[in-house]
């Protein structure tokens, strides 16, 4: 049965964000079952150099692991290491026995939980064969009303800032992978259109995972700080 939250996003619209979202495709064909080894592989993913378990050229101090404490619960964790990194949770469909990939039309909808903890980077995203990059979201507690949506693949990207987007807070994500336009709604409400689009032939894996900022762009943790987490309580996709 449905939760409240997904029914929100069932009233129907034209997509254009003036009267809500599109209408929800009638096929369900992804529910996360994130303990499932079948539906979800952990602690290695091709977005990262030689498959991780680092990846510091991009200011991250993950180290991937495999431990099911850490992602399979649908609690993303990370937590530090003696030599400075952090272990960390990711889970992605890349590799997994299903294989499942997002293709374009495609509607995303899931639920998070935002981390509190400094230097604490989740993300939801896509990826392919070295691109095919869209983000659903990506969040930084330095900045504590502001996500961040992209569409790398077209080259578009957005800062929505909310009063309701903060440390610790729970938020609704849809996003609607379309081939001229991805639209991403947060809690119900459009928050961007990029008008570009992911072509009619797109399609990627799904990345589900905690980063940990190494400093450059966005703080890293505290010098204290031995543990962070965030959640996914649900994560749908829906196709026509």
């Amino acid at each position: 049965m449905l939760n409240e939250f997904f029914d929100r996003f069932r009233r129907g619209g034209d997509g254009s964000g003036r009267g809500g979202p599109a209408s929800t495709p009638a096929n369900l064909v992804l529910e996360a079952d994130f303990s499932s080894t079948e539906q979800w592989s952990a602690g290695h993913s091709w977005a990262y150099p030689d498959g991780g378990p680092t990846n510091t050229g991009d200011n991250k101090l993950d180290y991937l692991v495999e431990d099911p404490s850490y992602s399979r619960t649908g609690t993303f964790r990370a937590t530090r290491r003696a030599d400075g990194l952090w272990d960390a949770g990711l889970l992605t469909t890349e590799g997994s026995a299903e294989g499942f990939l997002v293709r374009a039309g495609d509607v995303l909808e899931a639920r998070v939980r935002l981390p509190a903890e400094t230097g604490a980077w989740p993300a939801i995203w896509t990826w392919l064969d070295g691109g095919q990059e869209i983000d659903v979201f990506e969040y930084h507690p330095d900045n504590p009303d502001l996500l961040e949506l992209s569409n790398r693949v077209r080259g578009r990207y957005h800062y929505f800032r909310d009063p309701a987007v903060r440390p610790g807070a729970w938020v609704d994500l849809r996003v609607e992978f379309g081939a001229r336009s991805v639209v991403w709604w947060v809690n119900g409400a459009r928050a961007f259109d990029d008008r570009r689009g992911v072509g009619r032939s797109w399609k990627a894996h799904l990345i589900v995972n905690l980063s940990v900022c190494a400093g450059r762009y966005h703080p890293a943790p505290d010098p204290d700080a031995s543990e962070m987490s965030y959640e996914v309580a649900e994560l749908r996709v829906y196709r026509d």
